[in-house]
């Protein structure tokens, strides 16, 4: 099975998600795109409670008829929520998944700084997807939203709802469970 797997904090998460991981299921040939929320962040960055970030991928999923899910992969994994880590757990729990790992423009500059990032390109194929922002010759794609969690956060945090920068099921959730704000 081709799997594409789109990692990151979910913190919230929000429409550049969204579209990238509809971009990845349209261009690329992967019979799955997983939405696999960090259990820790390994740079010890403040997270909502996993079980919210990951309930909150799963109402993404919803809508599209099963081609996209949201996983806990890394809730199983020890150590330090390290990506080379992770691909080394799947490697041995799901050899029948090959893995195209998918990150933002946004991202390339902190490679260097990534546990084993040769690795990383052994175990999985590497796919940059053009952040908008952040342009790139190696990514693909168009620009997709220039939106950020953390833009979402200072959003509820002031008192304001993010709209159209969250899809409209994780403002319902996040209205639901009061999350990030006051």
């Amino acid at each position: 099975m081709e799997v594409a797997i789109l990692g990151g904090s979910f913190n919230p998460p929000h429409v550049g998600h969204l579209l990238a991981a509809h971009f990845v299921r349209a261009t690329q040939a992967v019979d799955e795109v997983w939405l696999m929320p960090s259990f820790r962040h390994p740079f010890g960055k403040a997270l909502a409670p996993f079980e919210h970030r990951l309930a909150m991928c799963e109402a993404l999923c919803r809508d599209t008829s099963g081609w996209m899910r949201a996983v806990d992969v890394e809730r199983h994994v020890p150590g330090e929520g390290r990506t080379v880590d992770t691909l080394e757990h799947l490697a041995r729990t799901r050899p029948d998944v090959r893995v195209t790992l998918v990150i933002g423009s946004d991202l390339l500059p902190d490679l260097p700084s990534w546990k084993a990032f040769p690795r990383i390109q052994e175990l999985a194929r590497v796919l940059v997807v053009n952040r908008a922002g952040y342009p790139d010759p190696h990514a693909v794609g168009p620009p997709l939203a220039e939106v950020s969690s953390t833009a979402v956060r200072e959003a509820l945090e002031r008192g304001e709802e993010p709209v159209g920068l969250v899809p409209r099921v994780v403002l319902e959730y996040l209205r639901t469970h009061r999350l990030y704000a006051r």
